[in-house]
Order: C-alpha cells, then structure tokens, then sequence
C-alpha cells in the first residue's frame, strides 16, 4: 500500500447551506444545489470546468447525486454517488483526491447533501443483515443493551471505558461539550447558536450516561460543497493561488480486528482512527502535534474524548487531562472544533466532512476572522463513519505560509461576491446562478431549475424570472409579507439526536 502523493491536489472553492432541522422544509436538490454555487462562485469558475463530480449522501434514491449536479449542467461528466455512513462527505473528499493526484481530472466537484428524518438515525431496511450488526452484537455481548438510541449506547460505553480506564469523569465530557457550544455562535451556518454552562449540559435529561441531551449531536438538514483540483489547474489561474488550500495528507482506513477485542473504546474505531492518522501525518511530513485547529468528529462529547487520544493529540490516556487544561479551546494547545462542531453546528451525514473542510478552508485562508487562530500552519480533520471507515485530512496553505488576518471587506473584494462567507451565511442571486451554470450544455425548463433562496438575500425583481417550483421556495415575506419561513429553523426548542 503506497501513501505517497504522486502531485499536489488543492481545495479551491468551499461553500455550505446553513443546517437546520430537519422538518421538510427543503429539498435535498435545493440543498446540494446551494452548497454547489457558492463553492463554484469560490472558486471562481463555471461549471463547464468540472471534470468529473461526487455525490455525497446516506439516505435516498440511488442517483441522487445526478440529479442535483443536472441543475448546473447535462455535460455529460462521470457522476459517482457516495455512501459510507457518517463519513460519506470525507470519503468524496478522498476519492476526488485520488483521482487528481494520479491525473484522471483536473477538477472534480464534490457536493454532499443530507435531508434527514426527525429523531435518532434508523435503519431502513428491515429484511436483511445490518452492515452494522457485527458492532450491535459485540455491545450486546460486552455491555449490554438499553432503549437508548443505538448511537448513544455504542459512543457512551467508549466513554465509560475511558472513564473506568484512564480517570475520566461525566464532568469532562460535560466540558466539552461546553467548549463546542461556546464556539458556535461564531459559525453563521450552525444549526444551534446556544451557549450552555457545563452545570446546565449535565442537568440535561440523560441519554445514555455519561451522556446527556447537551452531549449529543442533532439530525439535521444541510449540503456541502468542495472544487477540489490540480496543480496544472492551479497553475493556469495563479491569482487564485493566495486561497487554495493543499491537501497535505489524507487517509481512509476501515476497520482492523481490534473490533472484536471485546472494548467499546475499539468497538468505536479507535484504531481506524489511528491508522488514518497515521498515513496522513506521514504524506505531510509533519507529527499530530504540529496540528494547530481541528475539526474531529464529535457526534457524542465522548467520541471527541477517544478521538483526541486516538489522534495522538495528547498521551495516551490523557485526553481528559487535555479538556481540563483548556487545551482544546482558544488560548490551550490547539483549537478543536472551532465550527462548534457536530454537537452544536449539526450533523447532516453526508455534508458532514465537506462542512468540516470548508471551516479549514476559511481557517487556513484568514477569513474566519471571528473565531481565528493566528499563524497557522496546519488544520486536520476527522470524519468517522461506522461500518466502518474514518477519514483524516491534513491541510496547509498553498503558498506554504502561515494563515495570514483578512478582514471581510478584503474578502468581499477578492471574490467579488462583495462579503465574507466565512462569517456571513447568504444566499444567492439569478446572477450568481448564471455565472456558474453551464454555458454549453445547460437546461432551462422544467424540473431541473431549483433555486433555494435564504430569506431576502434576492433582489425582489428577480423574482418574476424564477419558475413556479423555484418560487415556492422563497422565503413566506417575499410573497406574501408574512413572517419568515426559515428562521424558525434556528431556535432551539427541541433537539432531536442522532
């Protein structure tokens, strides 16, 4: 097996729809279709520059994807669509990788999109074997089961076990927990912008001990998008150098025989995690502890607990410790989760790890000027899905400099949309679709036109040229003055965990 890079590939456009509940509201077409044109505008192309795409989803129809890349083109590119449970999005992150470092494209598009069910994740199909039924009845034969979500049983036993082994206690996962909802509010597109002191996470109704409510990630509705391309692509547009973001190392690893050692803590991907890690910090030439901001996959405060030690982020067994330090928030070793991660931004699977890149992205750029980390170096991210494969990514800058400070005015200005993304979450216009839609082979009728609008971010003249599916998906003041039709999607009166 070979981890060596054979050419540079680089991020060059990101863009995400604000995640939301889950409650019908939109469309997953509406939603990859959003995340699609910003990351096009970003990246400052038109769609007729893609070679290849990837979808990124976990529930639907088999090609989803086809159907949400037809709305900016039928140019006829290979189309793949991806599952591969909670780290679907990182997974299409890592195929597009693959196939520019070794040539077969100069730029693939990578758009993840998830509309989800209220409630805890279900499996749907009840008539045959569960990919995951090997872990359901290594937990039943360990630690028993309860009527507690699936999710929450297996990642709340790996935070036993750290508690039982290492030292740890409910008070540390609480604190956690407490530092991702410090960091949301600073991410305008978090499902939840709620602050919560670490006595109130803990009084909230229990899940599965140690976990509770506050501990637990949400379903959510959201899209993602990502235009990852090559060197010769970078090349022929040099001004855009200054924002591209290089994949510096990347691994997907699946599950090793550890699985059946009988521990929850393995049971969770403990050594996936590792092993990806590992292969990932190698390609980059740098130690986990070069890393300085972090995105890991938190869907449970006790997953970021053994995700931490998993990384080498700290000593083994010592992850607890680095929570209690203030470590893994602003002012300690390293910035984790600065998005405010699963817990508070939400957790639409197949969005996921594309979100998680694009936070990066900002990061590494100087344009997430809100929640900054001056100088640095390198961002890494970990996306775990079970069934089993974990995803990390190490990035840096292009240019190999440090993250520089870029105020939004400067952002507005370089990519001509006028304001920062990274701290704003807009919608887009008629004009901005045009720009990024195929000029060559595009379809202007039908069902293939959806625009999702964000409250009253369209000028209201441009309203008469949007079709009647187009239109039902404005906001309610834009037709008929009454009150908005999404903002009720970000108060927090009820959390539905995954």
């Amino acid at each position: 097996m070979s981890s060596n890079k054979k050419s540079p590939v680089y991020v060059l456009g990101v863009g995400m729809t604000k995640f939301i509940k889950p409650r019908g509201k939109v469309d997953y077409t509406e939603l990859g279709f959003e995340a699609g044109v910003k990351a096009l505008l970003d990246a400052q192309i038109n769609y007729d520059d893609v070679d290849q795409g990837i979808a990124c989803y976990c529930y639907g129809d088999s090609t989803c994807g086809q159907r949400v890349f037809y709305q900016f083109g039928m140019t006829q590119i290979p189309i793949y669509n991806v599952n591969n449970n909670c780290s679907t999005g990182s997974t299409g992150l890592n195929m597009a990788r693959t196939l520019v470092e070794h040539g077969a494209a100069g730029c693939v598009m990578v758009v993840g999109f998830e509309k989800m069910m209220p409630g805890s994740l279900q499996s749907f199909f009840k008539d045959r074997e569960s990919p995951t039924g090997t872990t359901v009845k290594m937990m039943a034969d360990t630690r028993g089961i309860t009527n507690s979500p699936g999710a929450a049983q297996m990642f709340g036993n790996a935070g036993r076990e750290y508690m039982e082994k290492y030292g740890a206690t409910a008070e540390d996962f609480a604190e956690i927990a407490r530092i991702n909802h410090a960091h949301s509010p600073n991410n305008p597109y978090s499902q939840f912008q709620d602050v919560y002191t670490k006595e109130k996470i803990l009084e909230s109704p229990m899940i599965h001990e140690p976990l509770t409510k506050l501990q637990c990630c949400p379903t959510s509705d959201g899209g993602a998008a990502a235009i990852v391309v090559s060197e010769a692509f970078l090349n022929a547009r040099p001004h855009l150098r200054e924002q591209a973001v290089e994949i510096a190392g990347q691994h997907l690893a699946t599950d090793a025989p550890s699985l059946f050692s009988r521990s929850a803590i393995d049971l969770m991907g403990y050594e996936m995690t590792q092993r990806a890690m590992q292969e990932a910090t190698k390609q980059a030439g740098i130690s986990p502890r070069d890393v300085q901001v972090v995105e890991v996959h938190d869907c449970f405060s006790a997953n970021e607990m053994v995700t931490i030690d998993a990384l080498g982020l700290c000593d083994k067994g010592k992850a607890h410790e680095l929570v209690r330090n203030g470590d893994i928030t602003y002012g300690g070793k390293y910035i984790i989760n600065p998005s405010g991660g699963l817990i508070s931004k939400g957790h639409p699977l197949g969005a996921t790890g594309i979100a998680q890149c694009a936070e990066l992205v900002w990061h590494l750029r100087g344009w997430a000027n809100n929640r900054v980390a001056p100088n640095t170096r390198y961002c890494l991210q970990h996306n775990l899905g079970l069934g089993g494969a974990a995803v990390v990514t190490i990035y840096k800058r292009a240019d190999g400099r440090a993250a520089p400070a870029v105020n939004s005015t400067m952002v507005g200005h370089r990519n001509k949309l006028g304001y920062n993304p990274a701290v704003v979450a807009k919608g887009f216009t008629q004009e901005h679709v045009d720009m990024v839609r195929s000029k060559k082979a595009r379809r202007d009728q039908g069902s293939f036109d959806v625009y999702y609008v964000h409250q009253n971010e369209i000028d209201p003249t441009t309203y008469p040229k949007l079709t009647s599916i187009q239109s039902r998906h404005l906001p309610r003041n834009s037709r008929d003055q009454s009150s908005n039709a999404i903002s009720s999607d970000h108060v927090r009166s009820d959390h539905d965990i995954a």
